[in-house]
């Protein structure tokens, strides 16, 4: 089947035409042609990426009333980034199509434009629920000509807790509206927007109901608790081209895993709820260019994401529910392209992978977590493969070859590949060369010196650098370490942190222990018996600093932290491979000696 095979009008194939599209996805040939012919409630349950935009937008588009610039259509979405592109979507397909007019209304952005632009005229709104509720609590827009209305991604929007604005909504559209829900999944809260606002909807269904989508394979390796961050970097090591988003349950979590990724020498960052939306933004625009190889985030920050070219998604801790892990999952495998769906679990969480595949009806491939013989074959292999493939045209180089090759003479072929290799690869080979095996099964190290060398050149760390690599650091006698979600990127210094718990607690003298400043977060040390009263302090005080309300938690669950001094007395440490575990990031800027007392 063609898309010239729908019905739709000539316009609308020229301009999906151009962007590249022939044949309809599944839930496109399903839907389209009923759109077009009925004007009947529809639900739609299909997974993400499989084309769900065109599915609802191209129908839309072919029914306007084009001589009439007022709202006709009005579609839903979880966020502001789903938002925005569901609204460049309309618009490419329509670029054909004179006359139409499509406006994205989201929070976080002056709403004042956009009540402008309402005035001027448009004929379909693209929308996130909770700015949506606010213009018609301003009786700012005119919905008595909507004849339909679309709810994407409903089961997120209610997962969100948009379950009233939702009602709010579709109780404010005329009755004789069309309505058309798309979900991935059909939970207890679909099924009774569908029963209360819907007239016998027909249920299309592509795939199995529930299902992960067909075009992601599902695998999960099996380690040691402990040894969870170290399975995660060699998962991306073994993969050189991998391009996706590892998942975590928590903001903090998330946060401490960017930090760890960034300074063992990845290109990785974080997307989380405390992050301000021109922080989020700028994370984004830096993913989607490629100019990130790894988003951390948590499920909420992740919701509404639109990114194609996903090679991979990394569960760093299992869900708790299948809906949670079909939208991970859902995140790459887009647009007809393969994807990989990683889960990396210990030894007592097998269950949840059978009980996966019995909900999805997926079978998941268990691999062994890569040891580092694998990776530096692969990572080897990668770079023949690249040199082989080069196709770089003439350059300054051709200017100095012959003075390059008489220098090199004396090498043989195999030892200029070894030397060139070695200085390519240099401490990712150094780094695995005596990487233990992490795997469940794998016998357990006894010694540090089945560690792998962190140190230049073969050199063996001094005593002092051995306790700092593999001993926890003991928190202060008497003292809690609590953890505050502002960092060194918003400015924030000792002195500053200490003028913060100032305003937050004026009523008592707290001494402050070491202190700890990474990118976005900052980790203090104070007596366990006032951590709370401060936990609590700055709860009610509402303290803003770069723009941003200041929260104070428990770091962890207390845990003992790793410090690295600020000066160490052996070699420098290899850069960006480094194996430890996964306990709390270390480029950090630290108070020096001990207790200070607030003043």
């Amino acid at each position: 089947m063609k898309f010239t095979d729908l019905g739709l009008c000539s316009e609308l194939l020229e301009g999906i035409t151009k962007l590249g599209f022939e044949t309809p996805t599944p839930v496109q040939a399903e839907v389209i042609p009923v759109l077009l012919e009925s004007d009947r409630d529809v639900v739609a349950l299909a997974q993400t990426g499989t084309g769900k935009t065109a599915a609802f937008g191209l129908p839309i588009l072919e029914l306007l009333e084009l001589d009439y610039a007022v709202p006709q259509a009005l579609i839903l979405c979880p966020t502001r980034e789903l938002c925005m592109q569901i609204a460049r979507d309309m618009e490419s397909y329509s670029t054909c199509l004179p006359g139409v007019k499509v406006l994205a209304v989201y929070g976080g952005s002056d709403i004042r434009q956009q009540l402008m632009a309402l005035e001027r005229g448009v004929q379909v709104v693209v929308a996130t629920p909770g700015r949506m509720v606010d213009l018609i609590r301003r009786k700012r827009v005119d919905f008595s000509k909507i004849a339909r209305v679309v709810l994407d991604e409903a089961d997120e929007m209610l997962n969100m807790g948009f379950e009233e604005d939702l009602e709010a909504i579709l109780s404010s559209v005329p009755k004789t509206a069309q309505t058309l829900l798309f979900s991935a999944t059909m939970p207890t809260q679909v099924a009774k927007i569908s029963k209360n606002y819907m007239k016998t909807p027909l249920e299309i269904t592509c795939g199995t109901r529930n299902s992960g989508s067909e075009t992601v394979s599902h695998e999960y390796y099996v380690a040691h608790a402990k040894d969870r961050y170290r399975a995660l970097r060699r998962i991306v090591d073994i993969y050189p081209r991998m391009y996706g988003i590892v998942f975590c349950r928590t903001r903090m979590e998330t946060q401490q895993i960017a930090d760890h990724l960034s300074v063992d020498g990845y290109s990785a960052e974080p997307l989380h709820g405390d992050l301000s939306q021109q922080q989020r933004d700028s994370v984004m625009k830096k993913f989607r260019e490629h100019h990130l190889q790894i988003l951390v985030a948590t499920d909420v920050a992740a919701r509404g994401l639109d990114v194609n070219e996903l090679t991979h998604v990394i569960n760093y801790n299992m869900p708790d529910d299948l809906s949670a892990y079909t939208h991970r999952s859902g995140r790459t495998g887009r647009a007809g392209k393969e994807g990989i769906s990683v889960s990396i679990i210990h030894m007592r969480e097998h269950f949840k992978i059978s009980r996966l595949e019995k909900a999805i009806g997926k079978k998941f491939v268990k691999r062994a977590v890569p040891t580092g013989d694998d990776i530096s074959r692969v990572r080897l292999m990668n770079l023949a493969e690249r040199v082989r493939d080069y196709k770089g045209g003439a350059g300054l180089i051709d200017n100095h070859i012959g003075e390059m090759t008489a220098m090199l003479d004396g090498l043989s072929k195999e030892e200029l590949i070894k030397r060139f290799a070695s200085i390519e690869l240099h401490r990712m080979l150094l780094f695995y060369r005596d990487a233990p095996d992490i795997n469940e099964d794998a016998p357990q190290r006894q010694t540090d010196s089945r560690e792998p060398n962190r140190y230049a050149d073969g050199a063996r760390p001094s005593a002092r650098d051995k306790r700092d690599a593999h001993e926890p650091r003991k928190m202060t006698a008497g003292m809690v370490e609590l953890v505050m979600n502002v960092g060194s990127l918003n400015g924030l210094t000792p002195k500053k942190l200490m003028a913060l718990v100032n305003v937050a607690d004026r009523d008592s003298s707290i001494d402050i222990g070491r202190i700890n400043i990474v990118k976005m977060q900052s980790y203090f040390e104070v007596s366990r018996a006032e951590s709370q009263s401060l936990v609590d302090s700055f709860a009610k005080s509402h303290v803003d600093w770069d723009g941003r309300q200041v929260s104070v938690g428990l770091a962890g669950n207390s845990r003992p932290r790793p410090e690295r001094p600020p000066h160490r007395s052996g070699p420098p440490a290899t850069g960006g491979y480094q194996d430890r575990p996964y306990d709390k990031p270390r480029n950090a800027s630290r108070g020096q000696g001990g207790p200070k007392k607030r003043r």
